[in-house]
């Protein structure tokens, strides 16, 4: 078989998940990670018959997203940011817009970054690390700390930090019960947002495959961890230290409410490319 034959056995079979467009992303993804092929590559060399070795390989991947898993589990590893990640079901596939946010951050800090100042950042909540490590790959400068509440997203962080050649410190704590001396000028963070309630509308896919526990909230408590890091945050920030969030769009109005009362300033509501709301940042007032 050759590429566009397989290319074409897999939007046949896989057409009652994903639509053709969306299947031939993944083939090609596939093919760089199998064939180290580019999306070009993969297009001219359509006729080329693969060796049985690479099309069983092909195959055992075909037979994974038949089965709902995601690509990036498949073949244990993703790009973000341009940067290579590993990633498991241990942690949460890094997502578009949260690059988005990552560029948010390194557009407010590049300036100090520049300049030789040294600014002290914490991700919280770090899965993969695909947030701090971005970070720390572009303000080479800045001191990044990451932390989490699973050992085994730490564990697949610290191999994506020896992976992209950047030194991160990493901590295991529950971000409602961790306190520090520290203080630090940017604070950033991708928390569990989705309601009990919205479950039922996410893919199958999300579902019985990715982290529940970096998912979901109560349905009664859809801003515990926002308003757990905005405390920690209000503690630990320096004086017009800089908070970041990605959010739920159908909590944006709350979680800026929720900011306001606990006297941050300079609030500020994005979109992401899809148009909807998805980051907020705001800053600590100079006592």
């Amino acid at each position: 078989m050759n590429l566009k034959e397989l290319l074409q056995h897999f939007t046949i079979q896989l057409q009652d998940i994903y639509g053709a467009e969306e299947v031939s992303s993944i083939f090609y993804i596939t093919a760089d990670h199998i064939s180290g092929f580019s999306r070009a590559d993969t297009i001219l060399k359509g006729s080329q018959v693969l060796s049985e070795q690479q099309e069983t390989a092909y195959l055992k991947v075909l037979e994974g997203l038949k089965a709902g898993k995601p690509i990036q589990y498949i073949l244990g590893e993703t790009v973000f940011y341009g940067l290579p990640f590993k990633v498991s079901p241990a942690v949460l596939i890094p997502r578009p817009e949260t690059e988005e946010l990552v560029e948010w951050v390194i557009d407010c800090c590049s300036l100090a970054d520049i300049t030789g100042s040294s600014l002290r950042i914490i991700d919280i909540g770090t899965g993969s690390g695909c947030i701090a490590i971005s970070l720390k790959k572009n303000l080479p400068l800045s001191e990044v700390f990451a932390l989490d509440v699973s050992e085994d997203a730490i564990d697949i962080a610290s191999g994506n930090l020896a992976l992209n050649q950047v030194d991160i410190n990493f901590i295991k704590a529950d971000i409602r019960e961790f306190t520090t001396n520290q203080k630090f000028d940017v604070i950033v963070s991708n928390p569990p947002y989705i309601t009990e309630k919205e479950e039922e509308q996410m893919q199958n896919n999300v579902l019985d495959h990715e982290p529940h526990l970096a998912l979901f909230v109560p349905n009664e408590k859809p801003l515990m961890f926002y308003e757990a890091i905005a405390d920690f945050a209000w503690v630990s920030l320096s004086d017009m230290g800089l908070l970041f969030f990605e959010i739920n769009e159908h909590y944006a109005k709350e979680t800026m409410e929720m900011l306001a009362a606990k006297s941050f300033i300079n609030i500020e509501l994005r979109k992401d490319m899809q148009g909807k709301d998805r980051m907020i940042k705001c800053e600590r007032a100079q006592l």
